[in-house]
């Protein structure tokens, strides 16, 4: 590996962190397989970015969306000739299936693709005046330097939605990853650099909770974008609001499945198993529960433990894998401690429910997980676990549905199975949670829909979406007189 990878980039050059400190990141599939020692940055780091990010904005501001997309045109171009070595970065540091990540390449491309063209749709919008011979107009105007502070699950599609609208919005923005992920970081700082960026425009700042509080408490930091953990997006807000920090916060979800009695048992299956073990559960939109009928619970059980038998747990550059390994050992604990909690509240495990160990290196795998007759209102059917594990939950009915849906103080998706549209639509109405779906699987959707949440999951403008500008930009309103 190239040692600048193993650096931050502040001011338009690769530089060591001043602390002078490392942090080993080791592949999660093998843990014999240490990916590198990335810098572990603190405050001077930070400081010495916000300043290079606060001398770049003028010019960067200056310049204009439509000339600020052709570097986003470019980073796009670089990326799809490199996409390979971006794929294989992602599965080596952070575990997920070859084919994931992949995946996870196309759709930050697909993002890219979006933000540079809303560069021509920047608007304002002219208003009638009060007065004569005066023309009265809005625009939008950059609200200057942004941290951007991303997590581990998707490395290089998550800071493609910041990092992209961000500078294209005319924002300059210092850019800290996921400590689990520094190498996708690096590359993907790495793609801009070799565009052409001028200096300080984009700066990266590898490390962990040092380096994310220092940029948060900066007061030449106009605002904050987090995806993440609530406890920690709550953390943010709160250490800004003092100073009105402006934040974007995507944090948790609880996402619920409702099978209702007349549903497709065979494409809820297919569909809960897609969003319950894709991505070995990682991802905030997951299908943590299953909320189903007991008019068919047993059968819609039945299949659905079937195929969850069959799933295939390896290690990522393993093709015929089906489930890749979680992030760490923590988080495989984690995992298998709520599984045992769960068990102590009354829930029963249908299938897995313990370490994977056969055909696999020494690394973080939990076996794919059902448990079955899960109480709503138990810790596991309440809290995120993000990782293999689901919950199947008992409802009696549309009504008992919604209700446990809507329990959790969470709200990023909401998914139901029926063949009757009208409860379809009134279940879109009710659901208390962002991004819905009828008949299909429950995770995001596309590169150009808004990925938000609502209740605890959300704060902030929607990613993804034309509503982002609403982060990265301040409204301005003018009245000329003529």
């Amino acid at each position: 590996m190239e040692s600048r990878y193993l650096l931050n980039h502040v001011g338009g050059r690769w530089r060591p962190p001043e602390s002078g400190q490392t942090r080993p990141n080791i592949n999660p599939g093998d843990l014999s397989d240490r990916v590198g020692d990335f810098a572990e940055s603190g405050g001077a780091d930070v400081d010495l970015a916000v300043e290079a990010a606060a001398a770049a904005f003028p010019a960067w501001k200056a310049l204009g969306p439509i000339r600020r997309a052709e570097y986003l045109r470019a980073v796009e171009r670089l990326i799809e000739e490199r996409a390979e070595d971006f794929a294989q970065a992602i599965t080596r540091e952070q575990g997920k299936l070859l084919k994931e990540a992949r995946g996870e390449v196309r759709r930050a491309l697909a993002i890219l693709d979006f933000t540079a063209g809303e560069a021509r749709r920047l608007n304002g919008e002219t208003t009638p005046a009060e007065e004569s011979r005066t023309f009265s107009y809005t625009f939008r105007s950059p609200l200057g330097v942004v941290g951007l502070i991303t997590p581990w699950n998707f490395p290089l599609a998550i800071p493609m939605w910041k990092v992209a609208p961000a500078l294209l919005s005319g924002c300059t923005a210092v850019f800290k990853p996921s400590p689990f992920t520094p190498l996708s970081g690096a590359l993907l700082t790495e793609a801009f650099v070799d565009a052409g960026l001028p200096a300080g425009v984009l700066n990266l700042v590898q490390g962990d909770i040092a380096a994310g509080e220092a940029l948060v408490a900066d007061e030449r930091v106009a605002g904050v974008s987090f995806t993440g953990s609530l406890p920690v997006g709550l953390a943010i807000h709160t250490a800004g609001a003092p100073r009105l920090l402006r934040t974007q916060l995507e944090l948790g979800g609880k996402n619920a499945v409702l099978v209702l009695a007349d549903a497709d048992l065979d494409r809820a299956v297919q569909a809960t198993v897609f969003g319950a073990f894709g991505q070995s559960g990682q991802r905030c939109s997951a299908t943590s529960r299953v909320i189903v009928d007991v008019r068919v619970k047993e059968e819609f059980l039945e299949r659905l433990v079937e195929r969850v038998s069959a799933l295939r747990v390896g290690i990522g550059a393993d093709t015929g894998a089906d489930v890749g390994p979680v992030v760490s050992e923590a988080r495989m604990k984690a995992c298998l401690e709520a599984v045992r909690s769960a068990q102590e509240a009354g829930a029963k495990v249908a299938v897995g429910g313990g370490r994977h160990t056969e055909g696999v290196p020494d690394g973080c795998y939990v076996q794919p997980t059902v448990l079955r007759d899960v109480p709503w209102n138990s810790e596991i059917a309440q809290e995120e676990i993000f990782g293999p594990v689901l919950s199947v939950i008992d409802c009696d009915g549309f009504d008992d549905a919604m209700r446990i849906s809507n329990s959790v103080r969470y709200g990023m998706s909401g998914t139901i199975f029926t063949s009757d549209m009208s409860r379809a639509f009134e279940a879109l109405e009710r659901f208390e949670a962002g991004m819905l779906h009828v008949n299909r699987p429950g995770v995001g959707a596309y590169a150009h829909l808004p990925h938000m949440g609502s209740k605890m999951s959300q704060f902030g403008p929607p990613e993804c979406s034309p509503q982002v500008w609403d982060f990265y930009t301040e409204w301005r309103s003018a009245c000329i007189g003529y």
